[in-house]
C-alpha cells in the first residue's frame, strides 16, 4: 500500500460508511484526492432531497461551490511525498470569463475589465483607428481607453469614442483646402502619441483619481468637460479655418490670417459651443451626466477654450517647449477643474 495520501484515502470510506448526509459533504469537501464535483452533488442532495427530479449539473452549482477549494493529491517524483495541487480548472477555463464579462456591465468595471472591453472595441475596430490615429497613437490609446473604461465603463468609453469619431470627422472638413494654406494638420489629421495625451491626459488623470478614491460622480464630471473641451476646441478650430469668414485675435481683435495662434471667428466659435453642448447632451443620454452636470459641462469648456486661446496668442511660439499639445493639456486640466470644483461646491 501507498504510504501518505493513500492512508487518508483509506480512511474515507470508514468515515464515510457510518456519516450523516451533511458529515459526508463536509469529508468530501475537504478530503484529499476527492473531487469538489462529489461533495457538490451531495449539497445539490441537501438542498433538493435524495429524491428530487432536479438533476445535478456542476455548471449549475452557484459559484461559491465551485469556488471551493479543494486538491489532487498526488506523490512527488522520487520523494514519495504528499502534495496539494488546487484543482482549478473549473476557475481558470470559465469563471474569469464570467466575472469580466459581468463586471463589464457594470458602471465601474475595474482595470481587468476594462483591457478587455478595450480590446474588445480595438481589435475589429483597427482599421478606422488607424484613420485618425498613426500605429504609434493606436497604442497609446489603447492605455488610455483601458483605464477610461476601467472606471467609467461602457458610457464613459462610448464617449472617447464619439470625440474620436467626431475630432477625426471634422479635422479632415476642407482638408485640400487647408492642405494648400498650410493650416492643416500633420499627417493628414492622423494624431500620434502625444496629440492622443494632449486629448486625454486629463480625463485619464480623473479617471484614475476616481478608481483611487472611489468618489466615481466627482471624477466623472471632470473627465467629461476634459474631452468636452477638447472636443469643443478641434471643432471651432477645424472649421473656423474651413468656413471662418473673418478671423480675430481674441486679444486685441486685429483681423489676423486663418489658422493664427489665438484667432478666432465667429463661424468657429458658435460651431465649438454647440458641439459641447451636444456632446454634454449625449454624456446625459447614456448616463455619465445630469442635466445639471451638462450646463456646468458646457460652460467650463467654453472658459477653458477661452482661456487656450489668450494662452495660445500670448505665449505659444515665444517660449519654445510649450508647443500645441501642451497647451491644449492645460486647457482640458482647467475644463476638468472648473467642472470638478463646481461639482464640489454645487453639490
Amino acid at each position: 500500500a501507498n504510504t501518505g495520501c493513500c492512508l487518508v484515502s483509506d480512511s474515507i470510506p470508514r468515515a464515510l460508511s457510518t456519516a450523516s448526509l451533511e458529515q459526508k459533504s463536509a469529508i468530501l469537501g475537504t478530503a484529499p484526492g476527492v473531487h469538489s464535483s462529489v461533495g457538490l452533488m451531495l449539497r445539490h442532495k441537501q438542498q433538493h432531497g435524495t429524491g428530487s427530479k432536479q438533476a445535478y449539473s456542476p455548471l449549475r452549482a452557484p459559484a461559491a461551490w465551485r469556488l471551493g477549494r479543494s486538491a489532487n493529491c498526488f506523490r512527488s517524483r522520487g520523494r514519495g511525498q504528499c502534495s496539494q495541487r488546487s484543482s482549478t480548472r473549473t476557475h481558470a477555463a470559465g469563471l474569469p470569463i464570467q466575472e469580466l464579462v459581468a463586471a463589464a456591465g457594470t458602471a465601474n468595471p475595474g482595470l481587468a475589465a476594462g483591457t478587455a472591453m478595450t480590446a474588445a472595441v480595438f481589435t475589429p475596430g483597427l482599421p478606422v483607428l488607424l484613420k485618425g490615429l498613426t500605429w504609434e497613437g493606436v497604442a497609446h490609446a489603447y492605455a488610455l481607453g483601458t483605464v477610461v473604461a476601467a472606471a467609467f465603463g461602457w458610457g464613459g468609453f462610448s464617449l472617447v469614442c464619439l470625440y474620436f469619431l467626431f475630432g477625426t470627422a471634422v479635422t479632415k472638413l476642407k482638408l485640400e483646402q487647408k492642405q494648400k494654406e498650410g493650416i492643416a494638420e500633420a499627417r493628414s489629421g492622423r494624431r500620434g502619441p502625444s496629440s492622443v495625451w494632449g486629448s486625454g491626459s486629463a480625463g485619464v488623470f480623473c479617471a484614475v483619481m476616481a478608481l483611487f478614491t472611489g468618489d466615481f460622480a466627482l471624477w466623472q464630471i471632470g473627465f467629461v468637460a476634459s474631452f468636452t473641451s477638447k472636443l469643443s476646441d478641434t471643432v471651432s478650430s477645424e472649421i473656423g479655418k474651413a468656413y471662418g469668414k473673418t478671423t480675430y485675435l481674441i486679444t486685441s481683435l486685429k483681423l489676423v490670417p486663418r489658422g493664427t495662434e489665438g484667432a478666432v471667428s465667429l463661424e468657429g466659435t458658435l460651431a465649438g459651443l454647440a458641439a459641447a453642448a451636444v456632446y454634454a447632451g449625449a454624456a446625459v443620454a447614456i448616463g455619465q451626466a445630469t442635466v445639471t452636470d451638462a450646463g456646468i459641462i458646457t460652460g467650463a469648456a467654453f472658459l477653458a477654450n477661452v482661456f487656450e486661446s489668450y494662452l495660445g496668442a500670448i505665449v505659444q511660439g515665444r517660449i519654445e517647449w510649450l508647443n500645441n499639445d501642451l497647451v491644449n493639456v492645460i486647457q482640458i486640466s482647467v475644463a476638468a477643474a472648473l467642472a470638478v470644483l463646481a461639482k464640489h461646491y454645487m453639490g
